[in-house]
């Protein structure tokens, strides 16, 4: 039997149940069934965070270094008989993270979340003198949180187009854009960080156990990157993730870019078509508002 779990913006994702009771899942990376495949076209931050080639090499790098991730079963990027790429995965029962927010027991809660704590950090612990995906061996010149200065400057500038209060606002959001940028001092060491870890992409086995999936956004990056997204998305259980030797104005830098990106990010979901409507429109609302928050304070 076959069936299609959630699987996000970016691949469609089927459980399939064998008549000898084994199970796996089925990912599928058609670009058709993609809401940013215009951006993925682009070349922008999306094509970063797409792709079975994405998601074999951050498999691989996981398992390796003893981060819990569904294992890889098989991959098939022959593009024959069909024209997009699919793979077979280990299936892992259990609830995404957040089901456990509001779970009765904290004993429960504290188990889990001091366990994903724990992976993090070691995740993050993984270092390297290039950013980019474990197997990269060109060095890059310039600073990454740049990518992410562009990448908010063409959302800010969409968003705009469909937003009156950013429309109205649009230079001050700019603005600051460049003052936060512009207290961020060169680095050139990086953590590896999954990339959009929110509570959505961890799954809690049945024995407590944290397991990261969605992960080929992947790569060596800037770790403020990864804590400024977990904080607003763990919301209080980021206590039990957060790091106190961050670089404090890298991580504000981030954090606005993180509101910019995804105003535009849940306001393209809502135009496109994604099934849950609300959640799409939440998206974009609640990081309007957190991004107009540091123009007003």
């Amino acid at each position: 039997m076959v069936t299609k779990m959630h699987g996000g913006a970016q691949k469609v994702v089927y459980k399939i149940d064998c008549t000898n009771g084994f199970s796996c899942v089925l990912y599928v990376w058609d670009i058709t069934m993609n809401y940013f495949q215009q951006e993925i076209a682009g070349q922008n931050t999306n094509a970063q965070s797409y792709g079975s080639e994405q998601f074999e090499i951050n498999n691989r790098y996981l398992l390796e270094h003893s981060i819990r991730t569904p294992a890889l079963y098989d991959m098939n990027k022959d593009r024959n008989p069909y024209d997009f790429d699919y793979a077979l995965v280990e299936y892992v029962a259990g609830q995404a993270a957040e089901a456990y927010f509001s779970h009765s027991d904290s004993r429960v809660k504290d188990t889990i979340f001091q366990r994903l704590g724990d992976m993090i950090t070691g995740m993050h612990a993984g270092e390297s003198e290039i950013y980019g995906k474990p197997d990269q061996t060109e060095h890059d010149t310039g600073q990454c949180h740049l990518i992410q200065l562009q990448n908010a400057i063409i959302q800010l500038t969409y968003a705009s187009e469909y937003i009156d209060v950013i429309r109205r606002n649009q230079g001050k959001l700019l603005d600051m854009l460049y003052k936060l940028e512009s207290r961020v001092e060169p680095r050139r060491r990086y953590g590896y960080i999954h990339g959009e870890l929110g509570p959505n992409h961890v799954l809690v086995t049945d024995q407590l156990e944290p397991c990261l999936i969605d992960i080929e956004g992947a790569g060596f990056y800037d770790i403020e990157h990864e804590h400024s997204f977990m904080e607003f998305r763990f919301g209080d259980f980021y206590r039990f993730l957060k790091n106190d030797n961050l670089d404090v104005n890298r991580k504000l830098f981030y954090q606005y870019h993180h509101h910019l990106s995804l105003i535009s990010a849940g306001l393209k979901l809502a135009q496109r078509g994604y099934p849950d409507q609300q959640t799409a429109k939440g998206i974009s609302d609640y990081h309007t508002r957190r991004a107009l928050q540091f123009i007003e304070s």
